[in-house]
């Protein structure tokens, strides 16, 4: 511990991931300081538009009901669309919306949800700064024991950067370089409001009852795809493209989010609402293999995003619920140990026990959504196989394993190329 500090921990970012870290230290009496560098917590804050309950649970036992969130998702979905044609799988399950426990998820809208944690951190006595912008680190003998804030700068025993993905906090430590080719995706999204009844009738909703829908096919080619929240006024329409892919093509990512807005099955469900928001952010697309390895450096750790902590499954995206649990693990981290030398290894520790298992599950994902078929022929043969079953304009009826060779055939797919897809997902599972 310094004796020459200013606070006990400064942390940068005030996005869930450092505004759980820091509530979770106030709680423990230390003297933290919260920097953001938007005009308020969740000003500049776009991903993520679902939050998995359990981690609210874990950074505080009943914080959920209490909580500034959206509606208790209940219909998982998954699209596929070819041209203008689309299937739709809708699982719905009530059970994740027990009467008397505590709903899975829900969907929430970034603006209110940071404002709402950070503001919860600052009641437990957290310093927060925003409209800051956090230039450099303080170094000393190697060691960071600080951060440079334009004519600022401020010791502390631990700097924690919660700073975004591509941290500009983890480039100055040494942990990162450039951005790799392949680990983000371009994310593109929008906030359409439209009355609640409006949305309950178009998505057969009732009330609090919310929708998650992840859609693929609908990028022209181009590795990534979309998703579709509900909010209790306001649907959450957004798309991830892969930037090298849209450089290849030459059509603008706003053009390719246009198209899906203007798609059959997308267009009714937004139809007469009024956009209230649009941004466009670098997103973190490379799971397990693409964090930083090592999230520390004496005197800094790098937790959320920043740190890569982020999970795309193709069905589903994580990120907000691996924040809150980093934020958590590095306030821990350092609750158990002071030296800013051995924090960094405990702090692995609490990651391992937290998250680190639950991404390694699915290390494999990303690879298998590189192969470009699954934005291209796997849509197609999947639509032309449904135009076939369900196409009635003869008194004659082709078997559905008629129907799959002739697919697979006007695919130029074999079986063999069928099978070995399959499996490819098998061993990535």
């Amino acid at each position: 511990m310094r004796p020459d500090k200013d606070f006990d921990v400064i942390i940068i970012g005030a996005g869930p991931a450092g505004s759980a870290c820091a509530y979770t230290l106030a709680k423990q009496g230390k003297d933290v300081m919260l920097i953001e560098r938007g005009d308020f917590p969740g000003s500049k804050n776009m991903t993520g538009g679902r939050i998995y309950s359990y981690a609210l649970e874990q950074l505080e036992p009943g914080l959920t009901a209490s909580t500034d969130l959206e509606r208790c998702v209940v219909h998982e979905q998954v699209m596929v669309m070819a041209g203008g044609r689309s299937i739709m799988l809708d699982y719905h399950d009530p059970l994740f919306n027990p009467e008397n426990g505590v709903p899975q998820s829900y969907t929430v809208l970034r603006s209110k949800f940071d404002r709402w944690l950070a503001n919860k951190a600052e009641s437990a006595g957290v310093n927060i700064v925003c409209g800051i912008r956090v230039d450099d680190v303080i170094k000393e003998n190697g060691d960071i024991i600080g951060v440079i804030a334009g004519d600022d700068k401020m010791i502390c025993d631990l700097v924690i950067a919660a700073d975004g993905v591509n941290s500009l906090m983890a480039q100055k430590a040494g942990l990162i370089g450039d951005i790799r080719a392949g680990s983000m995706g371009l994310g593109i999204k929008e906030t359409i409001e439209l009355p609640s009844e409006i949305i309950n009738q178009r998505f057969n909703l009732k009330e609090n009852e919310g929708t998650a829908r992840m859609i693929l096919g609908c990028t022209d080619g181009i590795r990534g795809g979309a998703f579709l929240y509900t909010n209790n006024d306001s649907i959450s329409l957004g798309a991830v493209y892969s930037p090298e892919d849209i450089q290849k093509c030459g059509k603008p990512a706003h053009r390719l989010f246009q198209e899906l807005k203007m798609h059959p099955a997308i267009y009714p469900l937004i139809t007469d609402g009024r956009t209230v928001e649009y941004a466009a952010h670098l997103v973190g697309e490379g799971g397990y293999k693409a964090r930083i390895a090592k999230p520390y450096q004496n005197g800094l750790l790098v937790i959320g995003d920043a740190a890569g902590f982020v999970m795309n499954m193709g069905y589903t995206v994580r990120g907000l619920d691996l924040a809150i649990l980093s934020g958590i693990a590095a306030a821990d981290a350092y609750l158990s140990e002071q030296d800013s030398r051995k924090t960094g290894p405990v702090y692995v520790s609490e990651l391992e026990k937290a998250l680190l298992p639950a991404m390694r599950a699915v290390e494999k994902y990303h690879q298998v959504m590189q192969n470009s078929s699954l934005y291209t022929e796997y849509p197609q043969m999947a639509v032309s196989l449904m135009t076939g079953i369900y196409t009635v304009d003869a008194p004659g009826t082709a078997s559905l394993k008629t129907l799959t060779k002739q697919t697979l055939k006007a695919n130029h797919f074999s079986w063999r190329k069928a099978a070995k897809a399959i499996w490819t997902v098998v061993k990535s599972s």
